[in-house]
This record gives C-alpha cells, structure tokens and sequence, in this order.
C-alpha cells in the first residue's frame, strides 16, 4: 500500500489488484532477497522496513528516496494480529501478548537502550546483519545515499504518543485503499470492519491490570502529505484520487 500510494502521488499507475492497467509491473519478494535483486538487476526499486534501505546504500546498490514518515507522521506499521476464535477462545494470552509488547516498546523507546536492541535483533537468528546497519536508523540518523544527510526529527517511535493503541481510523483508512485499487469489489462495511478489528477493549483491559492508563481518544483524522482523511465519507475519500483502479 505504500509504494502503491507514493507511485500514484506522483503520477505512476501501480495497476490494480492483478496488475492489470500498470504503468510498472510490482512484485512481492522476502525483504532479506530485496537489496540481492536490485545488485543484479531483477528490480529497480523497493519499499520495505529498515535494515534493507540502509543496507543497499552500504553495497551501493540503491538510496532512500523518501521514508513513509513523511508521508504520514506517526503512521501505523507493523501489527500484532489474532484470528477473532483465538481471542476469544484465549483472553488471558491475548492480554498477556499486549502486555509484553507494551514493556517491550516502553523499553525501546529509550534512546539509550537502542544499541542493545540493535545488537540483539541483528543476530543470525533473525535479521543476520552488523548491528551499525539497524542501529544508525533506528536512532533517527539517516543518510539516503545521494548526498542528503538528516536527524529525523519524526524518528521510530514504538511507545510514545500512544503507539500501541488501536485506532479504528487506522483501519478505515487502509480499507479505502484497498478499495482504491479494486482489491474489494463493493464497497467494504469501513465502520464495521473497523470495530471488529480494532480492539480497543481489549487493549484497554489489558493495560488496566498493569496499571497503566493511557490517555487517549479516538482519532478523529489523518494527515497525509497530499490528502486528509477524516473517516466522515471513507468511500467518497477513497473515490477522490485521479489515480485509482475502481469500477
């Protein structure tokens, strides 16, 4: 969703759910493979989380043209998921999931704590890179490889501002996109949709028998740099761009 978003910003048709009506052609590969295909040529360009953007600028095989926080400060990414059966079938492990991920992200959010961080996730079993790779972005410092050299100000946050907390606008949002690229064919109940996936409640609850209490409500909008979303009509937002595969 977001190469397709930032192609079409700029005029590019990344075609439709099948590919059809493409200005590109765009595959989905393992990220780890992402930096070997652009070195020999089977891909021009790619849109992943970090180490992988670093990494080809280390084997000068590519630069960062753009990072997705500016295209969405504080933007939703990665997502701790679990079928509605699970849930409901296992609340105790659900609770206790969202508890760990709220220590862990407490934790990481402490800038000193990040080397240790880098030099654990960097380990073979499970990124398999120099720890200097994850560490440089992971603390907000990036070059992107054509001469351009910045401290993000808007770096990786995992806790603060109330990272974790499930948004029911997050959700809508990503469903008019997918709308937007006809990969729903009518469309989708967003409310609906929304409130059964985001669970607020449940993340509620569990922070509640930590003795956390955060303060936080419902998003009411979102700021894109090119759009602004405010869940009043989601299908009448997914319908307004000039770049679109709906029928």
């Amino acid at each position: 969703m977001w190469i397709r978003y930032w192609l079409a910003a700029g005029g590019i048709h990344p075609g439709d759910a099948a590919g059809g009506g493409a200005d590109i052609n765009l595959i989905t590969i393992p990220p780890p493979q992402m930096v070997a295909n652009m070195k020999v040529d089977k891909m021009d360009g790619f849109c992943v989380g970090e180490p992988w953007n670093k990494r080809a600028i280390e084997d000068r095989s590519g630069f960062t043209v753009t990072t997705t926080q500016q295209m969405w400060k504080d933007h939703p990414e990665k997502v701790m998921a679990f079928t509605e059966e699970f849930a409901q079938k296992n609340p105790r492990s659900v609770k206790a999931a969202l508890k760990a991920v709220h220590l862990a992200s407490v934790e990481l959010d402490k800038m000193e704590n990040r080397a240790r961080f880098a030099e654990v996730i960097a380990r073979p079993a499970y990124i398999n890179c120099p720890p200097a790779t994850i560490l440089e972005r992971l603390m907000g410092k990036y070059e992107y490889g054509d001469g351009r050299v910045e401290q993000d100000p808007n770096y990786m946050i995992f806790s603060s501002r109330n990272t974790n907390y499930p948004h029911q606008i997050y959700a809508q949002w990503w469903l008019t996109q997918f709308r937007r690229w006809g990969m729903t064919k009518t469309a989708p109940d967003y409310a609906g949709v929304a409130k059964r996936v985001m669970r607020s409640d449940l993340y509620l609850e569990a922070m509640k028998e930590m003795g956390v209490v955060p303060k936080v409500a419902e998003e009411q909008k979102i700021t894109l740099f090119d759009s602004v979303f405010d869940g009043k009509d989601p299908e009448k937002y997914a319908r307004s761009f000039a770049i679109n595969s709906m029928v």
